[in-house]
């Protein structure tokens, strides 16, 4: 008769992604505002600003006013937005925006991850239209996004899951009850101090691209900070992937526009207190 060690089954682990700028070199939510401006969703000043924020986004140099006003905008931008209109906007250019903007480094993790018998998480503040079909391109077995609340077809410029800070360390606790995950045997992966809580959550923390805030954490933690540097298109880094259906496309992105509502409030937050410590 076998002993109950020789019984019991090893422990599930997982790989936790950030999406921006860790797997995906650019604002996944940010860079449709052409595609918004040229369907009538957004005006020449909408789409200069989105751009400006962008920037400032990809630099990580604004401070909590402007990251406030920013969060203000973004939420306020898109209510109202039919969601069906959002839909074909988004089917008809996701997969061009997309495809040159993953990370070879991150698909190589992902796939390194998935040799190892781990799943792999992606854990977005992006709404859960952009990142499910991102995920389901880069073969993740799991999305955490954020949702936003539609009313009569369109958007009500509010949220109703905001996937942020500590809110992404307790979807992963949650995940980790439900699917038997060993944290403290598990990975997770970001570029921003917002996601401390995240990679607190685990054993094997990893700093991608980090932001100042994030990379003095990981240098005082003795975590490894690693570089992501080149940008590739999925066609030519995974030519076995196949490009989803019409309608699969068609659901993406319902909430691109406002998914970055309060997208790095909580970063400044946590970074005004350790900046008084």
């Amino acid at each position: 008769m076998l002993s109950t060690v020789e019984n019991a089954q090893p422990p599930r682990t997982a790989a936790f992604f950030d999406l921006d700028k860790t797997v995906i070199a650019k604002s996944s939510t940010l860079t449709f505002g052409k595609s918004f401006y040229r369907g009538g969703l957004m005006n020449r000043r909408a789409v200069l600003r989105t751009a400006y924020s962008r920037f400032i986004f990809l630099i990580g140099r604004a401070d909590h006013e402007q990251i406030e006003r920013m969060r203000e905008y973004l939420s306020d931008l898109c209510r109202g937005w039919n969601v069906e209109q959002v839909k074909e906007i988004v089917a008809e250019t996701l997969h061009e925006i997309i495809d040159p903007l993953i990370y070879d480094e991150a698909a190589s993790l992902i796939e390194q991850h998935h040799l190892a018998g781990r799943d792999v998480v992606i854990v977005s503040t992006s709404g859960a239209e952009v990142v499910e079909p991102i995920g389901e391109l880069l073969g993740a077995d799991r999305v955490v996004a954020t949702r936003m609340v539609v009313a009569d077809g369109r958007y009500t410029g509010e949220v109703e899951y905001y996937a942020y800070g500590p809110t992404k360390a307790e979807a992963i606790a949650e995940l980790a009850e439900s699917e038997g995950y060993d944290l403290p045997r598990c990975y997770a992966y970001s570029d921003s101090f917002t996601d401390l809580p995240m990679l607190e959550a685990v054993g094997h923390p990893h700093a991608v691209n980090p932001d100042r805030a994030l990379r003095r954490e990981a240098v005082a933690r003795d975590w490894p900070v690693l570089a992501f540097s080149r940008p590739v298109r999925l066609k030519q880094r995974l030519p076995t992937l196949t490009v989803p259906p019409a309608p699969v496309l068609a659901a993406a992105a319902v909430g691109a526009a406002a998914a970055t509502a309060g997208l790095v409030w909580y970063a400044s937050r946590r970074r005004s207190q350790h900046a008084t410590r």
